[in-house]
């Protein structure tokens, strides 16, 4: 004897997609960059500008300069940065013993650090560095 099956109206079930995560939709947000510190030579200090002209690190007795130390070297490390961290672009001078520019301009891309770690590369084309993996 076969069992009688019960009939059952088809239904459509659907779920609601909620993101728990933000995703940008354009641009580079949440991209976190290998930034390496190359600008410069270790053992020199250098005054370094905002690409309008403010000082951005110097020693030379300018107190609208942004970080608190005597003038930028670079670290040689390269750091994670995110894209939302405030790169700016800008540029340095060699600084003689006095503190003054000599030398040539260098033109060079600026991050900062915890708010006074100032960090400066001459790789000028952001679409070439390398970015971590997500």
């Amino acid at each position: 004897m076969e069992k009688k099956r019960a009939y059952v109206k088809p239904s459509l079930e659907s779920e609601a997609f909620v993101p728990n995560t933000y995703v940008a939709a354009c641009g580079d947000s949440g991209t976190v960059y290998y930034f390496e510190c190359n600008a410069g030579s270790r053992r020199n200090s250098y005054n370094v500008y905002f690409d309008d002209g403010r000082p951005y690190a110097s020693s030379n007795g300018n107190e609208e300069w942004y970080a608190p130390f005597s003038g930028y070297h670079p670290c040689g490390t390269t750091h994670e940065a995110n894209s939302d961290s405030g790169f700016r672009d800008g540029y340095m001078y060699l600084q003689d013993r006095r503190g003054n520019n000599s030398g040539p301009r260098i033109d060079v891309v600026i991050w900062t650090e915890y708010g006074n770690n100032v960090h400066c590369t001459t790789n000028l084309d952001r679409e070439d560095w390398e970015t971590a993996k997500s």
